[in-house]
């Protein structure tokens, strides 16, 4: 379950690439047959630069709590560590003024609740309108990316009830931003994207959407919610989340 919710490219890191950026997570997620998970997650992008290169490394860690209210699902009770993964991209292309586009991957550690390694590429692209254009679009960044789990172990406990088989999972994000005002945006399928279970079959799509607010150059809040609306392949029912965000 959590290596896969908190699987997005936030709304900061199309603008990550030369800053420090330091985030505080926290989501509230119902999973169904009255179970519920609780996490806070610490996010952190360092930009990376190499002769004209440039990129960024993004490390993502969480403490997560999964309890159940049913009599039937009394067995459900995890509070620890949650998943930690690593995230790099970096820039391959600059077409024009407004489009560009992305290419890396991600790991994720076999620690916690995951009981494998899962690692994987990613490409993505980004358009921006040209300064100075009157528009509601402030980006679209759709990005794509395939995870592959490997050395699955049987970690087994209250959190993790049964073992999981390996990973074979395609991760889409149609990312759409829209400007609200100069300081604010909703953004669309940032946090939480589309996901097509490869192994064995099946899709999971939310409506998924977030409001930020940039206070000042250096301060950042938003609040999101995300709804299942296909779910051949089970993630969660829904979710409501918050971050905020330090530039420095």
């Amino acid at each position: 379950m959590t290596s896969t919710v908190f699987a997005g490219e936030t709304s900061s890191s199309s603008d990550s690439d030369n800053q420090h950026i330091l985030e505080f997570w926290g989501y509230h997620a119902y999973m169904g047959t009255e179970t519920y998970s609780d996490t806070l997650l610490l996010r952190y992008y360092q930009p990376l630069e190499f002769d004209q290169w440039r990129g960024t490394l993004r490390l993502d860690t969480s403490n997560v709590s999964v309890y159940s209210h049913s009599p039937s699902e009394s067995g459900i009770d995890h509070h620890g560590a949650g998943t930690t993964f690593l995230t790099a991209w970096g820039t391959i292309a600059n077409f024009n003024q407004s489009w560009s586009s992305s290419a890396g991957g991600r790991v994720i550690l076999p620690v916690a609740l995951s009981n494998q390694w899962v690692a994987g590429p990613q490409i993505g692209a980004s358009y921006k309108p040209p300064l100075g254009t009157q528009t509601w679009l402030a980006d679209f960044s759709p990005l794509t990316r395939y995870m592959y789990g490997f050395d699955v172990q049987n970690n087994t406990g209250p959190g993790n009830p049964s073992p999981s088989p390996a990973v074979r999972r395609l991760e889409l994000y149609p990312t759409v931003g829209i400007q609200l005002t100069p300081n604010t945006q909703i953004r669309f399928w940032d946090e939480n994207g589309i996901n097509y279970n490869a192994a064995a079959g099946g899709w999971f799509v939310p409506l998924d959407a977030m409001v930020t607010h940039r206070v000042n150059r250096h301060f950042l809040f938003a609040v999101g919610a995300s709804k299942q609306v296909v779910e051949t392949y089970q993630q969660y029912k829904w979710m409501v989340y918050s971050k905020v965000s330090f530039n420095f």
